[in-house]
């Protein structure tokens, strides 16, 4: 069995209340649960929130809400490995632990059935615990700049700041849409997710975007717009 958890909880202080916010015509939420359903490989998509609107939410758009997630477990310190193993724990006990897990964030609009697909297969046909959505850096971070305390401007790798682009290794990024994994691995927290453990699945530049402040959400919905040429919200192109 295959499930996909999504951690929502119902603080956020950056942009209120983001989860269930409006973007491009649907609440920001229903967009992992649709993709997830969407892809054909995730059987069930739970979602973990500590929210009764936000539950009420994912309810209508197809997802499950079978436990409220605890206080201990929704404040602004908690990370995203403890939500999932609390999730994952709630399955066991309830005799429905899947084989495969896929840690899905809410706001990911820009999320695409297929890439749940073909990162599955990758899990599957593989050794790896973990297979995770990443994306190339767009230019060499061995060349980023600091700015002094004086207001001056200094290299962060006196080294390589005068080497070209393609002297340079390339470097990568957690694209933050998705995480597969053995409920196993999950569970155990013997494997970590950036490590020889994992791979990444690489995502191409202009279907990733973090959405942390106001400005994220624009570009965001830009793309979305761009992306999906203002066809309906509701028509997300899983075989593009």
């Amino acid at each position: 069995m295959t499930v996909a958890i999504i951690p929502a909880r119902g603080g956020s202080k950056r942009i209120p209340g983001k989860n269930r916010r409006d973007f491009c015509g649907a609440p920001m939420l229903s967009y992992p649960i649709k993709a997830a359903l969407a892809s054909g490989c995730i059987e069930r998509v739970i979602v973990s929130t500590d929210d009764e609107a936000i539950a009420e939410l994912a309810r209508h758009f197809g997802a499950e809400v079978p436990f409220m997630r605890p206080k201990e477990l929704s404040d602004d310190h908690t990370g995203t490995t403890p939500v999932i193993r609390h999730a994952l724990q709630w399955l066991k006990s309830h005799g429905e632990l899947p084989e495969y897990t896929c840690c899905l964030y809410a706001t990911t609009p820009l999320l695409q059935p297929q890439d749940l697909v073909n990162s599955l297969s990758i899990l599957k046909s593989s050794a790896r615990h973990f297979v995770f959505s990443a994306a190339r850096y767009t230019f060499p971070i061995q060349r980023a700049l600091l700015q002094t305390a004086e207001g001056g401007v200094t290299p962060f790798d006196p080294l390589s700041i005068g080497k070209r682009s393609q002297d340079l290794p390339e470097t990568f990024h957690d694209a933050g849409q998705f995480y597969w994994g053995r409920s196993s691995s999950w569970l155990s927290g013997e494997h970590r997710m950036f490590s020889d453990s994992a791979s990444m699945y690489l995502l191409p530049d202009h279907r990733v975007q973090d959405i942390d402040t106001p400005a994220d959400w624009r570009r965001a919905e830009l793309l979305y717009q761009l992306l999906h040429n203002d066809s309906d919200h509701e028509d997300l192109h899983p075989h593009r």
